[in-house]
């Protein structure tokens, strides 16, 4: 049986919209809805956020708030290290997606000799950088970052020299870059992305699973492809943006996309994941209630977790 760990991350400086550090609370305010006591069971850690620079001017256009992000790669680096080193599984709540670059970098130092493999389930493709992004914001960047790309072929923005000296050191954060191969990567339910972006899944022949695939092939069928895809990996990262549900149920975060997974695709897939023992991580993000109706996003969102530790546990 393994031994779970939750890791809340409530931070929001990454996202453009408002709200997601709420998210994780929703979740949890899910649960009791449900009468779970799901989260009594586990050891909690709360990781300090640095959300006061969102009153504060923004000092970099095309990375907003990096400065802030650094100090929550490290903060969040070390959690996720800390806990993998003392064999437990890290279940990441985070409120925007640009942190998952942290909880990555946290997984490489942890075993910095293992070849990593990340399931990335979200409607975008989160491989902007300072020089190619359309909004600044970095919660569309955690990829690159942990490739260690800038995509300076594709450049758009004369980035100040200051911003490029911090998204190197984001980049190089517990000084390994890349902390992940691009070809170990696998997008699901990708659909709403730049060209900027293409050029990079294009480049490195990612692997991207619409959809469609998804609905058309089953849970089992596209759990099996993805880790004959990643069979050389030892050990596997999945994470879940809940914008890759469909906008029709996704209203609760900052980007809904319409050709999502429906609720019911993505729980059986997710569990079809946890059930391989590769599998070291898994991380929920960018639920928003602000954007809400009735707390539906996070009702969902705990419904997945809640299946998804239950079959860790099993196995």
């Amino acid at each position: 049986m393994k031994n779970i760990k939750i890791i809340e991350v409530k931070s929001e400086i990454g996202a453009g919209t408002r709200g997601a550090s709420l998210g994780v609370d929703a979740i949890k305010i899910a649960a009791l809805d449900f009468m779970s006591n799901f989260f009594v069971h586990f050891p909690t850690e709360e990781i300090e956020t640095e959300n006061k620079l969102l009153f504060e001017p923004i000092e970099s256009p095309y990375a907003k708030r990096i400065k802030g992000t650094i100090n929550m790669y490290e903060r969040v680096s070390k959690s996720v290290c800390d806990t993998v080193k003392a064999n437990w599984f890290p279940v990441v709540l985070s409120g925007d997606h640009s942190t998952a670059g942290a909880t990555i970098a946290g997984l490489k130092l942890a075993r910095p000799k293992a070849k990593l493999g990340v399931i990335w389930i979200d409607a975008h493709a989160d491989l902007h950088t300072p020089f190619t992004t359309p909004s600044g914001n970095m919660h569309g960047m955690p990829l690159a970052a942990s490739i260690a790309e800038d995509n300076i072929e594709n450049k758009v923005h004369e980035v100040d020299d200051n911003t490029v000296k911090l998204w190197g050191a984001l980049k190089n954060i517990g000084k390994i870059a890349p902390k992940v191969l691009p070809e170990d990567i696998v997008f699901i339910s990708l659909r709403d992305y730049e060209k900027e972006e293409d050029h990079l899944i294009r480049k490195y022949g990612m692997k991207v699973i619409t959809t469609n695939e998804v609905r058309r092939k089953g849970a089992e069928a596209v759990a099996r492809s993805v880790f004959r895809y990643l069979h050389d990996c030892e050990y596997i990262y999945v994470s879940f943006d809940v914008d890759s549900l469909d906008a029709s149920i996704s209203r609760g975060t900052g980007t809904p996309v319409s050709n999502g997974l429906r609720e019911r695709e993505a729980e059986d897939l997710i569990s079809k994941f946890m059930q391989h023992r590769k599998i070291c991580c898994f991380e929920i993000t960018e639920v928003n209630p602000t954007l809400d109706r009735e707390n539906l996003m996070a009702e969902i969102a705990f419904n997945i977790l809640q299946r998804s530790v239950n079959v860790l546990m099993m196995n």
